[in-house]
């Protein structure tokens, strides 16, 4: 990004809320005359694409691990806020930087964010995947439509929000925001009056606590999956915006999402089966409930994964590839389209959980260099000139190692049913292998950088 190309990497950015034209920005630091907006409009923009089908389906995950409603809610909003804490504070990067959160990666990664780029862009493809399957199924269903024809509305009307980019996902969120509080607390009352739910814990000893451990990880994975997108949604805030205020509004809009999602989930239980969109019609008894149950589901799945787009166009771009923001949208839509076929060919709930995790697993590690790295470069100055900080020499190998390194000292904790690592083993299948990750990342990068803080002279 030092050697920007505007024609590229730059573009027309919105004007303000209200301006619903196509935005061809890409990476490039938004300028200071180009900033707006207030940081109470994230709550929306963090509650719509989180509260879908993927959350009550996580909330399903706890009861087939042997947990009740209880212990299973407590332990779901725990790993939940854990997830969303980092999420909340990159946030705030936004109004500082005017930049997105991988591009912000270049600071300490240089020409090394190839390695993250990449892996954020394929997770965006699989985020699109994860969401778009749930989407696709509700719209099979509402239309009789083939499942592969109602992928592919599903998939172009989200592409079409991620193309028109930033202002029109913030005002898509917002309506989102209303009809989705509507439907799922509906659901939670249908839930509650019409199914039993289980509150006793069917797994005991070291299952139970390692199950625990299990479903901690699963939900705190969905919420930091957000961790690379952050900054992204706030980036056209101006600078003057309070950091408390973006922080509290993305925290609320995570939490809030989450829990009403998995709640409604872990209350469902086995209920739903593999088939959780035509599940949802059933227990609504179908008619027109369940069909408008069916349309707010795939809505839901376009609010969610035109985000998915919008910060997967931005991760192609970090990365080198000269290609205008719009484009590389639709690209990362279009191969969404594939892996969303493979997972409903079968044994969904094992590849859920098992696309879940390992989506994420990069994630701690990324952290663990991004974190000590913003906390040198702030630790002298409110301000951070990206543009001048990217033309200084960057040791990059130092987070290249650390990040590396991180992922590595991960694999023995991780617990998935391709692979369990030898630790996850002797815990009872306890995924720790996040809070690895992120350790050892942070730790190494620490190391290898040195205590000279940056200097922004």
């Amino acid at each position: 990004m030092s050697g920007i190309d505007a024609d590229v990497f730059g573009g027309r950015m919105p004007s303000g809320a209200g301006d619903f034209a196509i935005e061809t920005h890409g990476i490039t630091p938004i300028p200071a005359a180009n900033r707006f907006g207030r940081p109470w409009r994230l709550a929306g923009v963090w509650f719509a694409p989180n509260l879908t089908m993927t959350a009550v389906f996580t909330g399903t995950l706890g009861a087939t691990l042997g947990l009740g409603f209880t212990t299973g809610f407590v332990i779901a909003l725990i790993g939940t806020v854990v997830g969303s804490l980092p999420v909340a504070w990159l946030s705030t990067w936004g109004p500082r930087t005017g930049t997105g959160q991988l591009p912000l990666a270049r600071l300490p990664f240089g020409g090394g964010v190839v390695l993250p780029g990449l892996v954020q862009w394929l997770g965006s493809i699989a985020w699109d995947a994860l969401v778009g399957l749930f989407g696709g199924e509700a719209l099979a269903q509402l239309t009789g439509l083939p499942f592969w024809a109602a992928v592919l509305v599903v998939l172009v009307l989200q592409c079409t929000l991620g193309v028109f980019g930033y202002a029109v996902i913030h005002r898509v969120q917002a309506v989102m925001s209303v009809v989705l509080v509507v439907a799922f607390v509906a659901l939670a009352v249908k839930v509650v009056l019409d199914h039993p739910i289980t509150f006793a814990d069917s797994a005991t000893g070291g299952d139970f606590a390692g199950a625990v451990v299990l479903f901690s990880t699963i939900t705190l994975s969905l919420a930091i999956s957000w961790a690379p997108y952050a900054s992204d949604f706030s980036r056209y805030l101006p600078a003057s915006t309070r950091p408390s205020g973006v922080f509290w509004f993305t925290l609320l809009g995570l939490t809030a999402s989450y829990a009403l999602g998995e709640g409604i989930g872990l209350a469902l239980g086995t209920a739903l089966g593999d088939q959780t969109a035509a599940g949802v019609s059933t227990l609504l008894g179908g008619g027109v409930l369940g069909a408008v149950a069916l349309l707010v589901i795939a809505l839901a799945a376009v609010s969610s994964n035109a985000m998915n787009d919008y910060s997967g166009s931005l991760a192609l771009q970090t990365v080198g590839v000269r290609v205008r923001r719009p484009v590389s949208a639709v690209v990362v839509t279009v191969l969404a389209f594939a892996l969303i076929l493979w997972m409903h060919s079968g044994d969904l709930a094992a590849k859920f959980q098992n696309v879940l995790l390992v989506v994420s697993y990069w994630i701690p590690p990324f952290l663990g260099v991004v974190v000590p790295d913003w906390l040198r470069r702030t630790r002298r100055s409110r301000e951070v000139d990206v543009l001048a900080e990217l033309r200084r020499p960057v040791r990059s190998w130092a987070a290249i190692v650390a990040f590396v390194v991180g992922f590595a000292a991960a694999v023995p904790f991780m617990n998935t049913t391709v692979y369990t690592g030898p630790v996850a083993a002797a815990l009872h299948g306890a995924d720790l292998a996040y809070y690895a990750g992120f350790v050892v990342s942070l730790v190494a990068y620490t190391l290898l950088r040195g205590r000279r803080p940056v200097d922004l002279q």
